[in-house]
């Protein structure tokens, strides 16, 4: 069964920071780009970040700068750590997996963590 379990969401004000973190079972941890999503109320999911096994990552570039992806390939957890945070910020957050290895398979989402950022 595969689980994709988030934290570290939370109220902040805004120019401060969070770290976010997703713990991944029943996946080959190895085999599946990571990536965090958000959602804002009104708004359709959008991407915030990813990251290859290898360490690759990419950015939505409303968060280029404030933001870093990083991956514990030994303990199957990916983290964002957000700094600089700013209302616009505030969103539902999920953990993604992809599987991209040996090809795409199947994908996976948590089950979101709040971030609320006030002004």
């Amino acid at each position: 069964q595969v689980q994709l379990v988030e934290s570290g969401g939370a109220l902040v004000q805004a120019g401060g920071s969070l770290r976010l973190s997703c713990a991944a079972s029943g996946i080959i941890f190895a085999f599946n780009r990571m990536a965090w999503y958000r959602q804002a109320p009104g708004n359709e999911r959008e991407l915030v970040a990813a990251i290859t096994h290898g360490g690759y990552s990419n950015y939505a570039d409303s968060v280029t700068g404030r933001f870093t992806i990083s991956r514990d390939n030994s303990n199957n957890t990916v983290y964002l750590h957000m700094n600089d945070l700013k209302p616009e910020d505030t969103a539902v957050y999920y953990c993604n997996a992809q599987r991209v290895w040996p090809r795409t398979g199947s994908a996976y989402w948590g089950q979101g963590t709040q971030v609320t950022v006030s002004s």
